[in-house]
């Protein structure tokens, strides 16, 4: 394991001339909901185990066998995932004492029955997230005429019952927006009085299907950022007490153009702050005779109609199971952090038919006419190999630090950019920390220091010390450190480039439990720029689209028909930047 101290980086020269655009704490005028509302019980050592329920025992026996009770790795300052609300003293702003952050897991793309490619309940989706140790799900059915005529407000009532039932898991209601001139999006808001009255008009009046604004033009684009408008009105208003947009399997179809990207954040970056970093669907990497035998995330198109041509042949696919746009180091997603502005990633499960279920959607359904699939019904037809997807939380985890168990700090937490994914449980925990003397910034924060002052990356990694749903205990091999340069605005909107990102260091692993704890100095830092980190089973790696010198053993582009997604596993984090002042 090469910890310890290791010597700074050396950056290369960029362009100068650039204003640049400094990334602040990204509040963008809300007010914050600091409440630190109560533990979950499973959580909560003082509550006994005869006063929980199945499933709150169910996950306190996964999170004791995860090590995440008790003191354990709460104690050694990591702050614990697989949906772990063990908290950690953790301050605020440049290192003061303060509110404590928790961690917690959860799913934004989630289908029901009130799709029409979906098949479960309400229930059936929200008690499977919470028995993989989720915090935190949103429901997502797709936008369309019917969802907005029947589904909008037929869901509420399933949504508020999963809430009763499942007291210990945050259920907001969204739905999978048809991204106008776009691919797909998840929108959701903050639960409340008004929560299907906003989501209905924002469907009605800006949804791509609905208002027949698929096609790529002008017109289309300008009428997807009239509803991202929409949705920060109803929040001025106090229609809703908040409202986020994640932009859904961007790379997939070639549709999200970078302009259209930076459209979107620049026009409300207080809605849209990021996109799914990795794709739900991952199932369907299994290779046939087991499973689907097509592409992790269903990448597996080429470029149509609607493609912004820019894109080369390896965006349609996954790396590592992660969407191109994030996978490449100096690629889009780069591009957008090279502007100093805040985007964020995320994975979840896109689940709408699980790998290995036993149900099948009635037959006498007629969704046109209901706006639903009936309950699933189990008919002795055996294993669904061909499925696509997980249960939420089954194999996509993203993980929110939040000042609280509320609805309010989850989303305050994914808007400022608190977050870090993995897939098949790699890694149980994740802290990461730029400091330079007292001053300390965490994931999604900004690290002030006055030019050429020293900083150092601190990393603690709590490992995973207990089998995943496919029942091996996975382990981690090596972790990146990638550092890129705030060059300022783009130029050419349409840039996937950042050329100053790199791999600046690697760690091999053979640590196998405990806490791994990695040091890195960046040196004296004069320029503003940014850290983030990457995380792999080491089982599947090859030079990333840029070459060995930018990243020498990146995730390996995923094969059709042989990428079965539990034998490559990766964790990504989001940003932490440095701005020199």
């Amino acid at each position: 394991m090469g910890h310890g101290h290791h010597h700074h980086d050396h950056d290369h020269e960029h362009p100068h001339g650039h204003d640049h655009e400094h990334p602040h704490g990204h509040d963008h005028g809300h007010s914050h909901d600091h409440d630190t509302g109560p533990l979950p019980a499973a959580f909560d050592t003082s509550v006994p185990d005869s006063e929980l329920t199945p499933d709150q025992l169910s996950r306190r026996g996964m999170l004791r066998r995860a090590g995440l009770l008790g003191a354990g790795v709460a104690g050694a300052g990591v702050l614990a995932g697989t949906g772990a609300g063990a908290a950690s003293a953790h301050g605020r702003g440049n290192g003061g004492g303060g509110n404590r952050l928790q961690w917690l897991a959860g799913d934004h793309h989630i289908h029901t029955q009130y799709s029409p490619d979906g098949q479960y309940r309400v229930v059936d989706q929200v008690g499977n997230g919470a028995r993989y140790g989720l915090d935190w799900m949103v429901i997502t059915d797709h936008g369309s005429v019917t969802h907005n005529r029947i589904g909008v407000e037929k869901v509420n009532p399933d949504i508020k019952r999963a809430r009763d039932t499942y007291k210990d898991t945050l259920v907001f209601q969204g739905l999978e927006w048809n991204i106008p001139a776009a691919e797909h999006g998840t929108v959701f808001v903050h639960p409340g009085d008004n929560e299907v009255e906003v989501l209905k008009q924002f469907e009605a009046g800006y949804d791509g299907s609905v208002m027949n604004a698929s096609a790529n033009t002008p017109a289309n684009e300008a009428l997807a950022i009239s509803g991202l408008n929409f949705l920060a009105r109803q929040v001025q208003r106090r229609k809703v007490k908040d409202a986020l947009m994640l932009a859904n399997h961007p790379a997939r179809q070639g549709v999200d153009s970078p302009h259209e990207i930076r459209g979107w954040r620049d026009a409300q970056p207080s809605i849209a702050v990021g996109f799914e970093g990795a794709p739900g669907h991952q199932a369907a990497g299994i290779p046939a005779p087991h499973g689907a035998g097509s592409g992790r995330g269903f990448y597996s198109g080429s470029p149509g109609a609607n493609s912004f041509p820019g894109y080369p042949a390896e965006s349609y696919r996954t790396w590592g199971g992660f969407d191109w746009m994030t996978a490449t180091v100096g690629g889009l997603w780069d591009s957008l952090l090279s502007e100093g502005k805040p985007w964020w990633i995320t994975a979840n499960s896109d689940s709408h038919v699980n790998y290995a279920d036993t149900s099948d959607r009635p037959d006498d359904t007629n969704f046109d006419r209901d706006g639903f699939h009936g309950a699933p019904v189990y008919r002795g037809s055996g294993l669904n190999l061909t499925a696509g997807d997980f249960w939420p939380g089954q194999y996509s985890r993203t993980h929110v630090g939040a000042y609280g168990f509320s609805y309010a700090a989850v989303m305050q937490g994914i808007r400022e950019g608190r977050v870090w994914v993995d897939h098949g449980g790699l890694i149980s925990g994740l802290k990461a920390e730029l400091r330079s003397g007292s001053r300390s910034a965490t994931l999604g924060g900004t690290l002030h220091v006055r030019r050429g002052s020293q900083v150092e990356l601190s990393i603690e990694i709590a490992l995973t010390s207990f089998p995943n749903a496919a029942q091996f205990v996975p382990k981690l091999a090596r972790v990146d450190v990638i550092r890129g340069l705030v060059t300022g605005r783009a130029r050419d909107r349409d840039t996937f480039h950042a050329p100053e990102t790199k791999v600046a260091k690697s760690w091999e692993v053979d640590k196998e439990q405990g806490v791994l704890r990695l040091t890195h100095r960046l040196g004296r830092v004069d320029r503003p720029g940014y850290v983030r980190l990457r995380g792999t089973d080491g089982k599947r790696s090859q030079p990333g689209l840029n070459g060995a010198a930018v990243d020498p053993a990146g995730p390996a582009l995923d094969v059709l028909g042989d990428a079965d997604p539990w034998l490559d596993l990766w964790f990504y984090s989001n940003p932490i930047w440095v701005v020199t002042e």
